[in-house]
């Protein structure tokens, strides 16, 4: 597997993908989906898809798939390997990276992109670019996010053709899933234990820990790696409250254009009030020297 373009630029997601079998584009094919890293506070959230010939199912049992949490990291890595070596004749998968940068920019957008909708649309993008590789996918099998049943009816109206079962623990109940469950997980370990710093910094994740927000070393992490200014660095998903919680003891900043909080009814919006405003009224709030030293201003007009 190689992902160097992610950990090159992790800011960036990245789908890498296995060779596309050629029997799984003459035989009747189904597909498995799950995620890895959904609730960690550090590091991407990656979504896997696998996919074999219905007609390999005692295969996928005799490979010892079960759902990735209760493997051991040896264990996962071992089975991963087989699909990329001895079984990539008969099995196929593919994985995306999606960056915390991406993460939290997602969610705290003006527009509301919940992690839920986010993990949909990461679902339907691997589905669309294993069926574009030609891979003849007859069932799906998808261990859901938020109400199965309204999840299930998403994924049927955008796949008619093609018989899909939503499932709390599918990656328990059926192999397929569990499949696509390891190569998720394997993925971010790997990623995570390759990060490289944009910002210099030298850790392992033996310093950061599991990336969960309860785990102490996480936390402990978190604070030592704030800069008062600039924030986290690029691992941390900025948007979780473990993280903002952290940041409010960071320098408070004032922006000349914030006339409304964001959180109210109306947030954008301007004032009625400022239609009376005199348009010479002098602001609040003195601008910075880096702002008036470089002869810097707000505009209206170009």
């Amino acid at each position: 597997m190689d992902y160097s373009n992610f950990t090159n630029n992790n800011t960036q997601n990245f789908v890498i993908t296995s060779e596309i079998p050629d029997v799984t584009k003459e035989k009747a094919c189904w597909l498995g989906i799950d995620e890895a890293g959904r609730g960690p506070v550090l590091g991407p959230m990656v979504y896997g898809t696998f996919f074999s010939p219905l007609e390999e199912k005692d295969y996928l049992t005799e490979l010892g798939l079960a759902d990735s949490k209760t493997l051991t990291e040896e264990k996962r890595e071992n089975i991963f390997d087989k699909m990329c070596t001895e079984s990539k004749e008969k099995l196929g998968w593919m994985v995306e990276i999606l960056s915390p940068t991406f993460i939290s920019n997602s969610m705290l957008k003006r527009s509301k992109y919940n992690l839920n909708s986010l993990s949909h649309d990461s679902a339907i993008g691997l589905i669309e670019k294993v069926l574009s590789n030609g891979v003849n996918v007859t069932e799906i099998y998808v261990d859901t996010v938020g109400d199965a049943g309204k999840y299930q009816a998403k994924l049927q109206d955008k796949f008619p053709g093609i018989d899909i079962t939503v499932a709390k623990k599918a990656d328990a109940t059926y192999s397929i899933v569990s499949g696509a469950s390891i190569c998720a997980k394997v993925t971010r370990d790997r990623v995570l234990k390759d990060w490289k710093f944009p910002e210099n910094i030298t850790a392992s994740t033996d310093d950061y820990g599991s990336g969960y927000p309860n785990d102490p070393v996480t936390k402990q992490f978190l604070k030592e790696h704030m800069d008062n200014v600039f924030g986290f660095p690029q691992i941390v998903r900025f948007s979780w409250s473990t993280a903002s919680s952290i940041l409010e003891k960071a320098v408070p900043i004032e922006w000349e254009d914030d006339n409304v909080e964001n959180d109210k009814p109306g947030a954008g919006c301007a004032s009625l009030l400022t239609f009376f405003t005199s348009k010479n009224s002098k602001p609040k709030h003195k601008p910075h020297r880096f702002f008036t030293d470089r002869n810097l201003c707000q505009v209206t007009e170009l």
